[in-house]
């Protein structure tokens, strides 16, 4: 296997850059195609507990300590009424987002019993299209508020005499786009916010709020404000390979390219704030992104296809190399930005484009599984100044144009529980191993590492129900012979954690 040029790291630890939140490492559930009924709950499976719960699924996400997951979606919240998924008599309704029979089986109670489960903090996203803002404060005061009011007391007779205590609220999901049932205008969205936050605010002032938005300084500026005084967070979404109607992947290459857009949403969001004088005060929550956009063609047809066209997001093939890869870079971006973004989540958990997918005897665990379980058990809370003084570069293609993609994106952070070191150490390059010297004043004191990889035979690997394991963590002991220089060497298309430490 041929090698690139060497990299060099500067990895200044004694200059914190801030402390991240376990929130960015968050995830999101909506009802659509597999992802709720036949993903996380399916009464029928005997790998199912006795409320429905797919035990491996609910093992499985624990290990990667998921710190938030958000519910109910997505387009699906659009046209959801959240009193239609209580109580015991529940009847079906038709989900007029994804065109589909929702049975109401799973609502507001099994929600939170998932995250429980899974040891989550809950975040719930209202309907703010065809809903009103009365029945998003209804919303909170069934999770909240202890006894009084009607719906508390629906609650307690429901058989939950606690509160909830559901601390995140977003007010609807992408109501700026002509595609979500009841899109609002720029200026209706930022009134529509304020009220909706009003009330919900006078039902349980200890709730954060987040309202949708998009990186567009008219909308931002329309709706912080009207609302801005009333907000904790600002939310975004963004997928890169956009595979609405056609589900044809981009290559490894492509999706290379696609990691250098990341920081882009980011940086336009946090000008946005400071312009308007709101960092510090209001939060980025990245809370949808995955680098490949769900497959649901068709939606207005008045065909059959647009069903069985969204099996195509459960073919494993898709989920290779270029989706660990890109979530790594989405990751370390966050951390970067661990000042402003305090949340995101990957969009879904399970099946469709999810990190997991399930199947009648098992789960297969994706590329993108292995991410989250190297973050967050290996990363630590502290961020550190990191920059790449030399950097090899690739080119590749986009769109007619000619791009350089560095070869590494490298972070650094330190464990405020604990002495040591992690390296976030990413190599984009589709086939060629490359060596990292990684210079800083710390590098003194470890003569010895511990490197965590995901990586596979070739840039597009992926794991199936017939070789489960073809991607997988492997754990590497490296012993540095000069003590104040240490170089190592990355495999292709991988992403690992380097872990020092002094005990």
């Amino acid at each position: 296997m041929s090698k690139t040029k060497q990299s060099t790291v500067y990895i200044e630890s004694r200059r914190i850059t801030g402390i991240r939140d376990a929130k960015i490492y968050g995830h999101f559930l909506e009802h659509f195609h597999r992802q709720i009924y036949g993903g996380i709950i399916d009464p029928e499976s005997p790998l199912s507990n006795e409320k429905g719960f797919r035990l491996d699924v609910i093992h499985t996400l624990k290990d990667i300590q998921p710190a938030v997951i958000r519910w109910p979606g997505g387009c699906f919240v659009s046209a959801y009424h959240w009193k239609d998924g209580i109580g015991i008599k529940r009847e079906p309704a038709f989900d007029k987002a994804w065109r589909v029979e929702e049975s109401n089986i799973f609502g507001t109670d099994e929600y939170m019993e998932f995250c429980k489960l899974t040891g989550s903090e809950p975040y719930i996203c209202t309907n703010a299209g065809s809903g009103t803002q009365e029945e998003m404060s209804d919303w909170v005061e069934y999770c909240n508020q202890r006894s009084e009011g009607k719906w508390a007391k629906l609650r307690i007779e429901n058989g939950h005499p606690e509160p909830f205590n559901v601390k995140y609220w977003s007010i609807g999901n992408e109501n700026y786009g002509s595609w979500e049932i009841g899109a609002k205008s720029l200026k209706e969205w930022g009134r529509y916010v304020k009220e909706a936050a009003k009330m919900m605010k006078r039902v349980d002032p200890n709730i954060e709020l987040l309202a949708p938005s998009i990186s567009e300084l008219d909308w931002n500026q329309n709706l912080l404000l009207e609302a801005g005084d009333f907000l904790d967070w600002i939310s975004i979404h963004h997928y890169w390979d956009q595979l609405w109607q056609d589900n044809k992947l981009s290559s490894y290459e492509t999706c290379m390219a696609y990691t250098l857009q990341i920081q882009d949403k980011i940086t336009k969001t946090r000008n946005i704030l400071g312009a308007l004088g709101y960092i510090g005060k209001i939060r980025i929550a990245f809370d949808e992104w995955n680098l490949r956009g769900w497959h649901h063609p068709n939606i207005d047809s008045g065909t059959k296809d647009y069903l069985l066209a969204r099996d195509k997001n459960d073919i494993n093939s898709s989920y290779t190399m270029a989706d660990a890869v890109f979530s790594a870079c989405f990751l370390n971006s966050c951390l970067r930005n661990c000042d402003v973004v305090g949340m995101a989540n990957f969009a879904p958990t399970v099946n469709t484009r999810g990190a997991i997918y399930t199947y009648k005897k098992g789960i297969i665990l994706r590329t993108t599984y292995f991410v989250f379980e190297l973050y967050t058990k290996y990363m630590g809370d502290t961020v550190i100044d990191t920059w790449l003084q030399k950097k090899e570069s690739f080119t590749v293609t986009l769109e007619g144009k000619q791009i350089d993609v560095p070869v590494f994106d490298v972070i650094a952070t330190k464990d405020s529980r604990q002495n040591g070191l992690s390296v976030a150490i990413i190599n984009r390059h589709p086939d060629k191993t490359s060596e990292l010297n990684l210079e800083g004043p710390d590098f003194i004191d470890y003569s010895s590492a511990v490197m965590y990889s995901i990586s596979g035979a070739s840039k597009d690997s992926f794991n199936d129900i017939k070789n489960p394991s073809n991607v997988k963590i492997k754990k590497t002991s490296i012993q540095f012979s000069i003590k104040d220089k240490k170089t190592v060497e990355v495999l292709p298309h991988s992403v690992n954690i380097l872990v020092f430490s002094t005990t």
